[in-house]
């Protein structure tokens, strides 16, 4: 229950600094306006634990995918964040077009690459949570 709070108080963090137009950094490393993403883009918050004595390991290929994915078409917004209070607990927030451009992302080498390690690493599998950007261009504007 407590992680899952976390989770969702991240969640309306990210959110709030969308509203409020914070700049994120997209694909091409340019900063760009939340109030930029349009509403139905195909949003994910998604959490992986390691196993005990795996945390360094895990966050060593997890780190990777940061900049592979940034650069992939139509990926609009992808944060790698790791728990302060239990190491090797990794939730990404991203932030696609379009739910085809987050399946494409899922069917990408470097992505399948990291699936495959995570029996040996992750306790457990990855636990997404899906959602659509809904009234971004609105609130922007206020």
């Amino acid at each position: 229950m407590r992680r899952s709070l976390s989770i969702f108080i991240l969640l309306f963090t990210l959110i709030a600094a969308a509203a409020n137009g914070e700049p994120a950094t997209n694909q091409r490393g340019s900063a760009m306006r939340y109030s930029e993403i349009p509403d139905g883009a195909y949003a994910v918050v998604a959490q992986v634990r390691a196993k005990p004595g795996k945390e360094r390991e895990l966050r060593e290929i997890t780190l990777k995918l940061v900049t592979q994915v940034r650069a992939e078409p139509n990926n609009l917004v992808y944060f790698l964040h790791e728990d302060r209070e239990t190491p090797g607990h990794f939730v990404f927030y991203e932030i696609f077009l379009s739910q085809a451009d987050f399946e494409a992302h899922n069917a990408t080498p470097h992505v399948q690459s990291w699936f495959a390690r995570l029996p040996e690493l992750a306790d457990g599998g990855v636990q997404v949570v899906r959602m659509e950007i809904l009234g971004n261009r609105t609130e922007a504007r206020r």
